[in-house]
C-alpha cells in the first residue's frame, strides 16, 4: 500500500473515532476534507478502495467506515508499545494519557537503571535483562527507543532479536533497518524505523520564523 495512503488511513481512523465519541452517527467527505487538508473527491476514492459507499444526502456511516478500517489496518484491538529508555522522553511517554484513543496501549517500559525499574505500577519498568522474554511471551511487534546515543545501536539489537518490528527512534543516532544485526539481515521487509530527530526540526523551525520576520520587516 502506497505510504501516503496508509498514512490517509490511519488519520481518517481517528478522526472518525474521535467523531464517534462526540455521539455522531455518520460524516460527509468533505467534513473529513476538511480536517486532513484535502478534497472531498480524493476523500471519497480513497473510501471507494475500500469499496465504502456513501451518498450525497447521507453521508457516510462512522461505524460502517470504522469497521472497514479495523479489517483494512487490523483489528480494532489495541496496538501493544513498549518503551526502552524511561529517562525524560521515556517517562514522559509512560505517562501520556492519550495514546489509547488512537488505539495504542503502551504496556511496559524497560531501563538498565536500577532506579527507574519499578513493578508495581500501572504500567511496569522492567529490568533489561527482561526484555527478551516479555516481548516474546506478550507477541510485541512495536517499540520506542529512548536511550542515549551510545545504547542505541545495541537496544535496536535486542529489540530486533527478541521480535519488535516497528521502532520510533527518539535517539540522536539514526538507524535503518537495512543493516546486519548479530549476522542476520535486517532488510526493509524485516522491521520499520521512523527516526525522531527533535534537533534539527527545532532549528528549521527557527529559521523558518527568522525568515518570515525578516521578510515581514521589510
Amino acid at each position: 500500500m502506497d505510504k501516503k495512503l496508509l498514512l490517509r488511513f490511519i488519520k481518517y481512523k481517528r478522526i472518525l473515532n474521535q467523531l464517534k465519541a462526540l455521539g455522531l452517527e455518520r460524516v460527509f467527505s468533505n467534513n473529513l476534507g476538511d480536517a486532513l487538508d484535502i478534497t472531498s473527491t480524493l476523500v471519497r476514492k480513497d473510501f471507494s478502495i475500500l469499496g465504502i459507499p456513501g451518498n450525497k444526502r447521507g453521508g457516510y456511516n462512522i461505524d460502517e467506515v470504522i469497521a472497514k478500517f479495523d479489517d483494512k489496518l487490523g483489528s480494532g484491538k489495541p496496538i501493544k508499545v513498549i518503551i526502552v529508555g524511561c529517562g525524560n522522553i521515556g517517562r514522559a511517554l509512560l505517562q501520556y494519557t492519550g495514546f489509547e484513543k488512537d488505539g495504542l496501549k503502551v504496556v511496559a517500559g524497560f531501563d538498565k537503571g536500577v532506579d527507574a525499574v519499578s513493578k508495581d505500577k500501572s504500567i511496569p519498568v522492567y529490568p533489561m535483562e527482561e526484555l527478551d522474554s516479555y516481548v516474546k511471551k506478550h507477541h510485541i511487534k512495536i517499540g520506542v527507543i529512548a536511550v542515549p546515543s551510545a545504547e542505541t545501536t545495541g537496544v535496536f539489537q535486542k529489540m530486533m532479536q527478541a521480535g519488535v518490528r516497528g521502532f520510533l527512534n527518539f535517539s540522536p543516532v539514526e538507524l535503518k533497518c537495512t543493516k546486519m544485526l548479530s549476522g542476520h539481515p535486517a532488510g526493509p521487509s524485516s522491521c520499520t524505523v521512523h527516526n525522531i530527530n527533535i534537533s534539527p526540526e527545532l532549528e528549521n523551525l527557527f529559521y523558518l520564523v527568522s525568515m518570515k520576520e525578516h521578510m515581514g520587516g521589510k
